[in-house]
């Protein structure tokens, strides 16, 4: 229901007005009746309506001044004048001051008096309709302005063009870093991010993302004052506006700040990351080379315990020359020999072979950096390779619940150095190697035979006895003897020949080692041992086997 207020001095007028129309009926509810200006005024203070019906000509003050004064003080109130024709000039200057319209004292009649009400209702609707878009308008600029800043960041620490004019504009307009006199860059990088983003989609990887920037921001406070922003492959970039010059001062609040962001990261989401400070700047224009800076010592530097610099100096040229010098000797992946080795080390249960290969590589990564897209093919295709191995060697229903089994790829997020990293795959592969070995001893067996398989699986390579294999799961020999060959069909020490004599045939398959080698390898104390177990086995001499394989052992001294 509409409010309406009659404002007129004329007791017949406000009478005919009042009995014109049934107001309830058409939306309306005269709410008042005022017989001057300054009476009208003092009722609209108090309670004010949505209309005011108000005569041009009145004493105190006339319609022409109220109106005005309804103008300044209460915008949205709509106003209709009453009007002689010998008084229109008023009515006039009241139309450019905002009145929805006029009516004629002597054609009053209901019609026209609810076209005009009408006409002021839609007035008033356009006018919410209006103010609502514009509230909505800004509180989706309120929206975006973060949105916006990072972008603006993002892209001038990345180098596009024309950014920093930009951005120098928008932070001038938006009173964005007030009072700032200095300026600096710390480059930020989330250390497992490739790693562990490797199974993930895309849509988990942003909301990685988008939980590191709110987490660091939320720890940074007003983003007026400073800024994390997100830059690419797990790297991010925080700015600093600082109120004074002093480069110690800087120095050490950056620090805080940084020590503070960095807990947060590995408290909250448990992810390990390292960071690097730019030097300061004078203006935002010279953000984009302070994080240069910044991301140069983050990358020369392999170790991701950056967060202890305590300058804002440029990497050394000895330290560019260091990193440059070794870009020539990276690798990018593991051989096809290494990808070949693990998985044989793999099917022969060579947990030494997979233990030293694994060293091997990462030795030759010692002077890369964790968080760099080498570490990240090379550890992918290590963990690809046991995938491989899983899936080949175990049945397929039991697949699933094997890898469930292994070390969670999601504690790679708490990784922050390359010797963690060795360990964990280390870690890795004896999880999955112990996998396989169970699942290879479970078969139709007893639990004490099932132990025994085992145990040989751990320690053919080397000297194995019943004696030991009964002492080490607490039974009497004689009976783990009986037992054994009841349900598996070979004595003990047939059972261990075999599995040594499938190990050979595995390293032959391989062709990378000589006769001599593979019988010391898979445990036997002689050559001419292995050389007699293996034709009983398989028919024929290692030689012809490999032979028979294509391989040449014409240059093996072997005899």
């Amino acid at each position: 229901m509409f409010q309406v207020l009659l404002v007129d001095d004329e007791p017949l007028i406000s009478n005919v007005i009042r009995t014109l129309s049934n107001w309830k009926e058409n939306g309306f509810e005269l709410c008042g009746e005022a017989y001057n200006g300054a009476m009208a005024l003092a009722m609209i203070e108090q309670s004010p309506p949505h209309i005011a019906i108000i005569d041009v000509n009145m004493p105190e003050m006339n319609g022409v001044e109220l109106q005005r004064k309804i103008r300044e003080r209460f915008p949205s109130m709509k106003t209709i004048m009453l009007s002689s024709y010998d008084d229109y000039d008023y009515v006039r200057e009241c139309l450019k001051n905002g009145a929805v319209d006029y009516l004629l004292k002597h054609r009053l009649d209901e019609p026209s008096l609810l076209n005009v009400l009408n006409k002021a209702v839609q007035d008033m609707q356009q006018e919410d309709r209006i103010q609502e878009g514009q509230l909505e308008n800004k509180q989706m600029a309120e929206k975006m302005r973060p949105v916006l800043i990072r972008e603006y960041i993002a892209n001038l620490v990345r180098g596009k063009q024309d950014t920093s004019f930009e951005f120098e504009a928008y932070a001038k307009d938006h009173d964005l870093y007030p009072h700032a006199i200095s300026y600096a860059a710390a480059a930020v990088q989330i250390i497992p991010f490739l790693l562990l983003t490797d199974s993930y989609s895309d849509v988990q990887t942003n909301r990685l993302v988008q939980q590191a920037v709110d987490l660091m921001q939320q720890g940074l406070g007003d983003i007026q004052e400073r800024t994390a922003a997100y830059v690419g492959n797990g790297r991010l970039v925080v700015v600093f506006a600082f109120k004074e010059r002093s480069e110690h001062a800087v120095a050490s609040e950056a620090r805080r700040w940084m020590s503070k962001l960095q807990h947060s990261l590995e408290l909250l989401l448990n992810l390990k990351s390292s960071y690097a400070l730019g030097h300061p700047c004078g203006s935002l224009s010279q953000l984009g080379a302070s994080y240069s800076s910044a991301e140069q010592a983050l990358d020369t530097s392999p170790s991701a315990e950056l967060s202890a610099l305590n300058s804002y100096s440029e990497p050394s040229i000895q330290a560019e020359g260091t990193l440059q010098s070794h870009a020539h000797n990276l690798r990018v992946s593991l051989t096809i020999e290494e990808q070949k080795q693990l998985l044989l080390s793999i099917e022969s249960w060579d947990k030494e072979g997979i233990h030293h290969l694994i060293a091997s590589v990462f030795i030759s990564l010692r002077n890369v950096p964790i968080h760099s897209h080498t570490v990240k093919m090379i550890v992918s295709e290590l963990l690809h390779t046991g995938d491989k191995a899983l899936k080949k060697l175990m049945p397929m229903s039991s697949t699933e619940t094997a890898m469930d089994e292994l070390p969670s790829r999601s504690d790679l997020g708490r990784i922050g150095n390359m010797p963690e990293l060795e360990q964990w795959l280390q870690s890795y592969y004896a999880s999955l190697l112990k996998l396989l070995k169970q699942q290879h001893a479970a078969g139709p067996y007893s639990r004490h035979v099932s132990q025994a398989i085992h145990f040989i699986l751990e320690k053919y390579q080397g000297y194995i006895t019943l004696e030991l294999t009964a002492g080490a799961i607490g039974l009497n020999p004689s009976y783990l003897s009986r037992i054994f060959k009841e349900e598996t069909g070979s004595t003990f020490s047939e059972y261990v020949n075999r599995v040594r004599i499938d190990a050979g045939r595995k390293l032959l398959e391989s062709g990378q080692y000589s006769v001599k080698q593979i019988s010391s390898q898979v445990g036997f104390a002689t050559y001419n041992y292995f050389f007699k177990v293996f034709k009983e086995m398989n028919g024929m001499t290692p030689h012809a086997y490999m032979s028979s394989l294509g391989r040449n052992t014409g240059n093996e001294t072997v005899k």
